[in-house]
């Protein structure tokens, strides 16, 4: 008998044992056991996503629109295709507006990213290097406040200071012998009031983050530190600095996604005609000749441009941040 048959002839008769369950069946067995400890957590977390499929992915179909003459009356399906089929592209990409739009809002938006950002991690370095306890509580407490107002009331406030006859700064203007200065409808001026509106309402919230970030660091690295004779500015370039490294990198690449926002609401409520060259952003151009003149098409045509350019500068930003370990993915 050869080899092979002699182990054919103990397979065969080898005698039926109660087999142990497969790995894949195990392994299905201890996911099911993990899902139904964590069920409460995972009910939680239904009512997000059922959200996001809901108000993000659900209203995509509507991006049909874009390539359709879109008439109220037949709705999304009833309405005729565009012809050709990136008809409201070209138009958006050929107005005569479209370099002034891509030009303000790039502007506007970098700049609220570059001074956002490095305003709030200039707080939160001041804020943990503060040794008082109240008075860190307290500025923390006030600077995070106007998060939460409206951009209505930003402007209300941003107006009884700048205003050219009524407001607090032309005043101290005019008594130090200068000529008042219109803020909100010049055009030398007016970005530069958006962003530091921007930084201001947003300082302290944005701050929050990085002293999150700040806290989770060895304190070991700055007794090591002291103990070199490092001062507290060099414990903040050494350490600090490079321990929310990642944090600032993380929340960069998220906001590059969002490059061409520039916060419609917040330009909406401070812009006028005097200043459209400098403040007009793709969004309330939309919203001008795309909304207000029904033309639904051409606004989702924009919507799904701005859309890919921004997913194309998340993909780009997040590949370079891997150089520095604070890629997203």
């Amino acid at each position: 008998m050869t080899q092979l048959s002699k182990v054919a002839e103990v397979v065969t008769t080898r005698s039926p044992q109660a087999p142990a369950s497969p790995p894949a069946r195990k392994h299905r067995r201890r996911t099911a056991t993990r899902i139904w400890r964590a069920r409460s957590l995972y009910i939680m977390l239904a009512l997000p996503l059922l959200w996001f499929a809901i108000y993000r992915y659900g209203p995509m179909y509507g991006l049909i629109v874009a390539f359709k003459d879109y008439n109220l009356g037949l709705g999304i399906l009833g309405s005729p295709w565009a012809d050709p089929w990136y008809k409201y592209f070209e138009q958006f990409f050929t107005s005569q507006y479209f370099t002034q739009l891509l030009t303000n809002t790039f502007l506007i938006s970098l700049y609220k990213i570059v001074w956002g950002t490095s305003t709030s991690i200039l707080l939160a370095l001041l804020l943990n290097e503060c040794r008082l306890s109240w008075l860190r509580r307290w500025v923390q407490t006030l600077s995070y406040m106007p998060h939460f107002l409206s951009w209505v009331i930003i402007f209300g406030i941003a107006l009884a200071l700048l205003s050219p006859s009524t407001g607090l700064v032309n005043r101290w203007i005019e008594e130090l012998g200068g000529t008042p200065i219109g803020f909100l409808t010049s055009t030398e001026w007016f970005r530069t009031v958006l962003v530091a509106s921007d930084a201001w309402k947003d300082l302290g919230w944005g701050a929050i983050i990085y002293l999150a970030a700040i806290v989770g660091i060895d304190p070991g690295l700055y007794e090591a530190a002291r103990v070199d004779g490092a001062g507290r500015l060099r414990q903040i370039w050494h350490i600090t600095l490079p321990g929310i490294r990642n944090v600032i990198i993380l929340l960069f690449v998220l906001k590059l996604g969002s490059l061409l926002e520039a916060g419609f609401e917040h330009v909406y409520v401070f812009y006028n005609v005097q200043v459209y060259p400098v403040a007009d952003i793709i969004d309330t151009w939309v919203f001008r000749t795309g909304l207000e003149d029904l033309n639904f098409s051409l606004a989702a045509a924009v919507g799904m441009f701005k859309s890919l350019v921004g997913l194309s500068l998340v993909l780009l930003a997040n590949r370079l941040a891997r150089r520095w370990d604070g890629q997203l993915w």
